[in-house]
């Protein structure tokens, strides 16, 4: 590397690692990048090709963001995602600051047939927002969130993070459905359901969507709402990433006070089957306003292991005291944090609680109902291990979710009443190897209780299963990707694979 280009390197990195989001920084960044040489890459078929050192110049040249390349600060810093035992080298980093970026990036993709990741928040289990060899559009310095009281309505660009939607539209004394941890992308959120605590009430984020600007396969800007491309706009609530980039979003407000009760009830691990029963119970008769998790969790280093729910209850607060007092009565907890907050501040709650320095499996499947073998089944399957950290969680769901019917968007699981998740952590410096074969070995005892997957916890299943998880809309949705994607270009998703050349 000469002096030149290590010097515009370091400058930029410095700057990027103050103002990771600025379009201002953006642009200086790209002022300050030059490609010095052929770069090796890999189609989406696994090929090796070599793009010229003038071409990825032009692609540079024509962008307003930044071009990032192995051994830049920057680069390190984008190609991660939040699994930190995911390590892939991207050939090439874009990180796009608007849409004619976006368009140009996936137009040099395309032209190439190279293998394409894009990075929202990076929260993707599998590390489907990074990859080998390939070229990934970083979407972090694309962010903004814009709100109309008027019309309820917020307008959400395609790299933002749940906090600035939930920021925005709360300011307003208004809601819509965002997830549960405030740093998760939105359109990784929302592309494939998009649950939250809010859910039951409002239905998943795809059924507030009121409208998505995309860039599909073949560079061209396309508006989808039920008034145009309305199929675009049903495959999107629920496809995943399969037919492009979402470059914005609008999504549907709800009025709602700002002050929720909400917080966690925590018990000793010899409770767990007791507490376990109560929330199948519990859970399942619940109002629609009220939103509750159970988990159980045994710490890495041999931490003493233990259960609890997390409950989050939007109603009129009148209400609350009468809807939560099964929860009081459950004997003595370890610790006891519900209190009336503010619905921002619980959507922080669990910022922290995603890893970091960490290696993270995960197996997930919905439950439409809740036997007594299955709270068995999870009970005396759990281990703790002192060399590793062990978690089963259950996403509530049903309600509003459930009355939607299955075909009305791409997502089909609607009769699902939770999202039941078994997690396994281990630090970076052991072998993955018996961590990952215990958490398959337990989930193998539990799997046949489930009916399907949530596809943003998709891993590398195989095509049969991942189309089989589409259910009813499969079909609906292959012709979706035929016309739009023909090539597979966005393949690093729970991926429709297309019958048709491109």
């Amino acid at each position: 590397m000469d002096r030149r280009h290590f010097l515009a390197s370091s400058v930029a990195a410095g700057v990027a690692s103050v103002l990771p989001g600025s379009p201002a920084l953006a642009s200086l960044f790209h002022a300050l990048t030059q490609v010095t040489a052929d770069v090796r890459a890999v189609t989406g078929a696994g090929s090796e090709v070599v793009l010229e050192q003038a071409a990825v110049q032009e692609l540079s040249d024509s962008l307003q963001g930044a071009v990032l390349l192995p051994g830049n600060e920057a680069y390190e810093k984008a190609r991660r995602v939040l699994n930190a035992s995911i390590d892939k080298h991207p050939a090439i980093v874009v990180q796009p600051t608007g849409v004619a970026d976006i368009r140009n990036a996936v137009t040099f993709a395309k032209e190439r047939n190279l293998l394409l990741a894009v990075k929202c928040g990076g929260h993707s289990y599998a590390g489907k927002s990074t990859c080998d060899d390939g070229l990934q559009i970083d979407l972090s310095t694309f962010r903004g969130a814009r709100v109309d009281p008027a019309s309820r309505t917020a307008y959400i660009t395609g790299g933002s993070l749940l906090a600035g939607l939930d920021h925005e539209a709360m300011a307003m004394g208004l809601v819509t459905t965002a997830g549960t941890v405030s740093h998760t992308g939105v359109g990784g959120l929302t592309l494939g359901g998009g649950f939250g605590r809010l859910a039951r009430r409002f239905g998943l984020a795809v059924d507030n969507i009121k409208g998505v600007d995309i860039v599909t396969a073949d560079g061209k800007f396309l508006h989808a709402s039920a008034e145009e491309n309305a199929d675009l706009y049903w495959g999107v609530r629920g496809g995943g990433g399969n037919f492009g980039i979402v470059t914005s979003f609008e999504f549907g407000l709800h009025p709602m006070q700002r002050q929720i009760v909400g917080g966690e009830v925590l018990f000793p691990f010899a409770q767990a089957r007791d507490i376990l029963k109560f929330y199948s119970e519990y859970s399942l008769a619940a109002p629609d306003e009220l939103y509750c998790d159970f988990f159980m969790e045994a710490p890495i280093a041999g931490g003493d292991p233990y259960v609890g729910i997390h409950a989050c209850y939007s109603g009129p607060p009148a209400n609350a005291e009468n809807v939560l007092a099964p929860l009081r009565k459950l004997g003595t907890p370890i610790a006891d944090t519900i209190t009336a907050m503010d619905y921002v501040a619980i959507q922080r709650s669990w910022d922290n609680a995603d890893p970091r320095n960490e290696g993270e499996y995960l197996k997930s499947g919905f439950i439409n109902d809740f036997p007594s073998e299955l709270v068995d089944s999870l009970i005396d399957g759990f281990e703790p291990d002192q060399d590793r950290k062990t978690t089963v969680f259950f996403q509530h769901s049903g309600g509003a979710i459930g009355r939607t019917p299955a075909n009305a968007t791409a997502f089909a699981h609607r009769k699902s009443q939770h999202n039941m998740f078994a997690v396994v952590s281990w630090s970076l410096d052991q072998d993955r190897t018996p961590h990952v074969k215990y958490i398959r070995d337990y989930w193998n005892g539990l799997a046949h209780h489930t009916d399907g997957y949530y596809t943003n916890e998709s891993s590398d299943e195989p095509a049969s299963k991942v189309h089989a998880n589409y259910q009813g809309n499969f079909e609906r949705l292959l012709a979706l990707k035929n016309r739009y994607d023909p090539g597979n270009l966005f393949r690093l998703n729970a991926n429709i694979v297309p019958t048709v050349s491109g």
